[in-house]
């Protein structure tokens, strides 16, 4: 008896996928059976799953470096290896690993971010490599490099202060996260878009908290999950920048307003070197990752840097000292300059000691383009490569007794190189860095030359979601100063 050619194409339908999964399921069990000594050790845990379950969770611990730092002792210091997200990764320690992957970019790899980050910034600069991203990552600097933060301080002076009397003056207490979360988010709308309505401001705030708490999860687009909700939310958020951008443009067209002098206009109107603009769709996703890259690890490293000036009245008194002297320099209502953020020394090492206690990002990932070998270990063409500031932060050998907080490791030549990288290094350095500092340093300014505060739960845990933050919103009793510059 013959089957009939559909039975057959029925058949191989069928059989394919079981074929397939078989393989799968062979080539998963003989990696974690037998693993090839030629790879860095290390653990690849469950099928499908591997380690995630305890990647994510340790993000809410009170030291989530312990992923890290667990596996370099009982696997390799160097390099060891495990499963996130359904990939294999490598995870490179300590300084020798930072310099290897960010002096390495677009020769032996390239930036990598998971799936979930890439379906939500399709077209940004977080999802282009090679010359692409070069090109992409110049037309961005443009508006974030130095010569533009110069021109930016005083509007930021200028947003704190109406922060401060809007959200602190004649409060006894307040939730700190959250309202610096405001003021960051409220910052980077008018700096980056001149989105100067608070409604407007809020609104598009509500989707971004939505959005932050799917951006790197698992990819299960089914309602009521992390990666569902922060889709939708990255979509409302796009819609409305999307048409921010065309009211814009037809307007620049039109000449019916000038150049203005935020990211967005320069965007809309600059070309790279073979005269070619951006599309719409990468306007509005590079300007959703200019919104995550620069507010949220903002957000968390001032929310930390008030944390830790209630808990150190020592530290608090120095930059105080140093910031009543700026103040006392400038006229009546004159802004804070660039000069005066040079001259903020011992505020601007507080802030770089509390980067190393709570790192505003917990790493980044990488892609091996070629099969090459690190630390006397293979690592195969395709794997996934990750690096954390914790493998090297909380080392006594380079910062000796890490667990104190002390401002004066960045005197003189400061930290050893690689060893303190809260951002990330080499051309793909978080590039929300230069933005961030100056920003920190003005608010900072504004707020301990009128207040002092103390914290209502003194022993309130830093947790990861997946940028640190306090558990309950870290609230605080504030007292203003009798007479404020």
């Amino acid at each position: 008896m013959f089957s009939s050619p559909d039975h057959d194409s029925i058949m191989i339908l069928v059989a394919a996928p079981c074929l397939l999964l078989l393989y799968f399921l062979i080539k998963t069990l003989r990696e974690r059976l037998f693993p090839d000594p030629q790879l860095p050790p290390g653990s690849l845990g469950w099928p499908l799953l591997g380690e995630t379950l305890q990647f994510l969770p340790t993000r809410r611990t009170p030291k989530p470096e312990r992923f890290v730092s667990d596996r370099m002792k009982k696997y390799n210091p160097q390099v060891f290896k495990t499963s996130l997200f359904g990939e294999t990764v490598a995870v490179f320690c300590g300084p020798a690993g930072n310099k290897f992957l960010f002096q390495n970019e677009n020769k032996l790899v390239n930036l990598w971010w998971p799936t979930s980050v890439k379906k939500l910034m399709k077209s940004s600069l977080s999802n282009v490599v090679g010359d692409d991203a070069k090109r992409m990552r110049k037309m961005l600097l443009t508006s974030l490099d130095r010569d533009a933060l110069k021109r930016y301080i005083d509007r930021m002076d200028l947003v704190a202060q109406n922060h401060i009397r809007t959200h602190w003056e004649g409060k006894e207490e307040l939730k700190l996260h959250p309202t610096i979360n405001l003021y960051t988010f409220e910052l980077s709308c008018r700096l980056f878009a001149s989105i100067d309505d608070p409604t407007h401001i809020s609104k598009l705030a509500h989707h971004f908290d939505i959005f932050l708490k799917g951006v790197i999860h698992f990819p299960i687009y089914v309602p009521g999950t992390p990666f569902y909700r922060a889709s939708k939310a990255a979509d409302a958020i796009k819609e409305e920048l999307r048409l921010i951008a065309r009211r814009r443009r037809e307007a620049l067209d039109k000449k019916m307003e000038s150049h203005r002098k935020d990211l967005l206009s320069h965007l809309l109107v600059t070309t790279d070197a073979s005269g070619k603009l951006l599309s719409e769709s990468e306007i509005v996703d590079n300007m959703l990752m200019l919104l995550f890259a620069s507010h949220d690890t903002t957000t968390s490293a001032m929310t930390c840097v008030m944390k830790y000036l209630a808990e150190l009245p020592e530290v608090y008194e120095m930059v105080l000292r140093e910031q009543l002297d700026i103040a006392k320099s400038k006229e009546a209502g004159e802004l804070l300059k660039w000069e005066d953020i040079q001259r903020m020394r011992y505020s601007c090492n507080v802030v770089s000691e509390v980067l190393r206690m709570i790192p505003p990002i917990r790493g980044t990932f990488r892609k091996a383009l070629v099969d090459f070998t690190y630390a006397g270990y293979k690592i195969p063409k395709g794997w996934k490569l990750y690096w954390s500031p914790d493998s090297t932060t909380k080392d006594p050998a380079y910062f000796p007794n890490p667990e104190e907080f002390d401002p004066s490791r960045y005197e003189g030549a400061g930290p050893a190189p690689y060893t303190f990288v809260p951002f990330g290094g080499g051309g793909r350095v978080c590039i929300g860095n230069e933005y961030s500092r100056p920003q920190i340093l003005v608010f900072m300014h504004n707020i301990v030359k009128r207040f002092k505060w103390d914290l209502l739960i003194p022993d309130e845990k830093v947790t990861y979601d997946p940028m640190p933050a306090p558990s309950h919103g870290l609230p605080i009793r504030i007292q203003q100063h009798q007479s404020t510059a």
